[in-house]
């Protein structure tokens, strides 16, 4: 199994940050300065992102979460935003005896529109990413940013952040991307979640165009113990636009969670958020 940089900081109890397609572990901005007072945080850079290598075989969601399992200690809150969200529940439900309970952001279980499910991108818009990798893959990527920053109230602070970050661990592999997008395209988490129990606090942006909100109330509404929020005014990246107002959602999450449900209770029934 090919090993993923992980950046470890702060003390205390295990909580896990898992980040977006095309970006890395440095991506989190001056929020993960906030966390790691309340935590030691493992930062990854998913497979092919940043500094950690792309492993050969890895053709699905299923398969990128095996890749990370070993960067998760038993018992960690497993925080995952966008891609890392759909990551984060995937562990979840892989290994419930290993992930105690999620913070889920900017998350869905379904990428792109189709039967039964409007909230999500028009597979148009993520075929038109996938075409511009061929072509420009950092065009694309850097239009991919511009579009997660969108109609946030505060959109040039998030996007200043993400696109000053963007280089400094390096450039993802294009394998990466380009089978990150497949996972986008084809993963659809909805009928395994009445099945991960974990306690789970759903994060959204009120103005989110990537992943709408509308996605993240139904799949808080589908998890057994899961409590949902919205932060006015924020789009894709609302610790990086609205950091205070995710850390206020937050912080009694954790002091409830980090550290206080041992492996056997994350295995078993639900609990509440």
């Amino acid at each position: 199994m090919t090993a993923l940089h992980v950046e470890i900081l702060g003390r205390g109890a295990d909580l896990v940050l898992l980040h977006g397609w095309s970006l890395h572990g440095g991506m989190w901005g001056p929020w993960i300065e906030a966390l790691a007072q309340h935590a030691r945080l493992h930062v990854v850079d998913l497979p092919g992102h940043g500094r950690s290598p792309w492993p050969q075989g890895v053709h699905d969601l299923g398969g990128l979460a095996q890749c990370v399992r070993p960067s998760i200690p038993d018992g960690a809150v497993v925080l995952g935003w966008s891609l890392g969200g759909m990551v984060a529940l995937e562990l979840a439900r892989r290994h419930p005896a290993t992930v105690a309970a999620l913070v889920l952001i900017a998350t869905t279980p379904r990428f792109l529109t189709g039967a039964g499910w409007e909230q999500g991108m028009r597979p148009e818009v993520l075929e038109g990413f996938a075409r511009g990798l061929a072509e420009d893959y950092r065009a694309t990527v850097r239009n991919f940013l511009a579009l997660q920053a969108l109609g946030d109230e505060r959109a040039a602070q998030a996007l200043r952040v993400l696109r000053d970050r963007l280089a400094s661990h390096g450039e993802p592999d294009p394998r990466a991307l380009a089978a990150g997008l497949r996972m986008l395209r084809e993963a659809d988490l909805r009928e395994a979640l009445p099945g991960i129990t974990q306690p789970t606090l759903v994060i959204a942006g009120e103005r989110d165009r990537v992943t709408p909100p509308a996605a993240g109330l139904e799949l808080a509404a589908a998890l057994p113990a899961a409590r949902y929020c919205a932060i006015a005014g924020a789009g894709h990246a609302p610790f990086l636009s609205h950091a205070q107002e995710v850390l206020r959602e937050l912080r009694p999450f954790l002091a409830r969670h980090l550290g206080r449900v041992t492996v056997g209770e994350a295995a078993g029934g639900p609990h509440d958020a």
